[in-house]
């Protein structure tokens, strides 16, 4: 069983203080072996307030880090993102990172992480919100604002609040495959899959859905990915000149169309390569990309690994 403990420091944010409580445990089967064991504690086992109002009593002192596999520091409240150096907490997360555990933040828990001296030349998010006060009070910091998590090995952080979630579900997906993940996911009732790398949602007011909205469109291109689709074909589905749909798609979803159907595009490949054994390239056919080597060269741009490697990774 991995045992995780959670970290939490005054002022913690409530929210992501209950996520990896409710994620993982979601992960096991009943009657099965649990997968994970999760708790909580604090500097000298003391309560500590929230974000929420409230505060909690933790189980645990700093000695749960000890025998920890996996460290998660939820976030902290702005009042209490400056750190004293010499606070007992951090010296116990360094001690548990040199002894091999892996080390995660959600949220501003990248503060922590970073006062701690584990994110110097290494690359991390945080929530965007705070992304200029981070880079000021930790220059060495290879901040990705933009991204809903970064895993760097032993290291992940995630940015703000729902993205703890992505995170958590990263990691199981990880540790045991997607069908575990895709598990924990469905009981949590949250997608079971967001791409690290895709944008944290930035100050972009959506407008309504209705007549107007490329949504009908993206629905139809969705069971038509195995065939060539392009810009005309999408624009005329929604009934709107290639310029109009262009500048509403873009305004509902963030991207152009033609970065979001490379993405559905490769998030389809993917699950044909975890849940499947057809070859290279019948999944590159039926995703939309005609050939192994275009699948290849896309999913490397996306994830950094090939097609083969990804199977074996998430099937093994």
């Amino acid at each position: 069983m991995h045992r995780i403990a959670v970290l939490a420091f005054d002022v913690t944010v409530a929210f992501d203080l209950g996520i990896p409580a409710q994620v993982f445990p979601a992960a096991d089967q009943p009657g099965e072996q649990q997968l994970y064991s999760v708790s909580t504690a604090t500097s000298g086992r003391a309560p500590v307030r929230t974000s929420a109002g409230f505060a909690i009593l933790p189980d645990h002192g700093l000695e749960l880090l000890d025998a920890a596999d996996t460290v998660i520091v939820p976030g902290v409240h702005r009042s209490s993102l400056e750190l004293d150096p010499q606070d007992p907490a951090l010296a116990a997360l360094r001690a548990a990172h040199e002894r091999g555990a892996r080390i995660m933040s959600i949220c501003t828990g990248a503060f922590v992480l970073a006062a701690a001296g584990l994110l110097a030349g290494r690359p991390a998010t945080t929530h965007w919100a705070y992304a200029d006060r981070f880079r000021r009070a930790f220059p060495d910091v290879e901040l990705r604002p933009d991204v809903l998590f970064v895993d760097d090995g032993d290291v992940l952080t995630s940015a703000g609040v729902a993205a703890g979630v992505d995170l958590c579900l990263h990691v199981l997906r990880r540790d045991h495959g997607s069908e575990v993940a895709n598990r924990a996911a469905r009981r949590c009732v949250v997608p079971p899959w967001r791409d690290g790398g895709q944008s944290q949602f930035i100050d972009r007011p959506m407008p309504p859905v209705g007549d107007a909205s490329t949504a009908s469109a993206r629905a139809w291109a969705l069971t038509r990915l195995d065939e060539p689709l392009d810009l005309d074909a999408l624009a005329r589905h929604a009934r709107m000149s290639v310029r109009t749909f262009t500048r509403r798609f873009r305004d509902e979803t963030g991207v152009s169309p033609g970065r979001w159907l490379t993405h559905q595009r490769i998030e389809h490949a993917r699950r044909l390569l975890e849940t499947t054994d057809l070859p290279i390239d019948q999944v590159a056919t039926r995703a939309g990309f005609g050939t192994a080597t275009s699948l290849r060269q896309h999913l490397h741009a996306a994830i950094g690994v090939a097609p083969a490697a990804y199977r074996r990774t998430f099937r093994r």
